[in-house]
Order: structure tokens, then C-alpha cells, then sequence
């Protein structure tokens, strides 16, 4: 998975939720989006981004914020290995 395409999409979900007048509505919403429609690997591979430095990559301050908020809900479940 290309980090740098999945950062892309994720600061375009957030220009669009921020111009919302109520921040955590936005980050809120940014989130869900991101869990309702991104399979688990784009998004284990985006979360893995912020463990890195901010300068390493050029995720928008608040995607960054919605991620780091919502990362527990955000982080794929393990299938279940019988």
C-alpha cells in the first residue's frame, strides 16, 4: 500500500469535513468516513504513519487530529484464527 496515496485521500476527506463550523463534528466525521469505507490494510497502513515524524509525511494537521483521537475504533480487529 502506497503511504504516501493513502495520506493523499485521508487530507482530501479532511478539506472537506473541515470546513464544517463544529470541529469535533469534523473529526468525527473525517473518522467514520475512514472506518466505513477504507479496508482494514489502508487503514492499518495510514495509522502506522503516526508513528512516524509529522515532517516525515504531509498529513494535514487535522486528519492527524482525527486519527490520533479515534485510532483505537480505527484499528482493524484481528480475524479470529480457529
Amino acid at each position: 500500500m502506497d503511504e504516501q496515496n493513502l495520506i493523499d485521500m485521508a487530507n482530501r476527506i479532511g478539506e472537506f469535513f473541515e470546513s464544517m463550523p463544529d470541529r469535533e463534528e469534523a473529526l468525527d466525521g473525517i473518522a467514520d468516513h475512514i472506518r466505513r469505507f477504507w479496508e482494514p490494510r489502508m487503514r492499518r497502513t495510514l495509522l502506522a504513519t503516526l508513528d512516524q515524524p509529522p515532517a516525515d509525511n504531509e498529513m494535514s494537521a487535522i486528519v492527524r487530529e482525527a486519527l490520533l483521537r479515534h485510532r483505537a475504533s480505527l484499528t482493524p480487529v484481528a480475524p479470529a484464527v480457529v
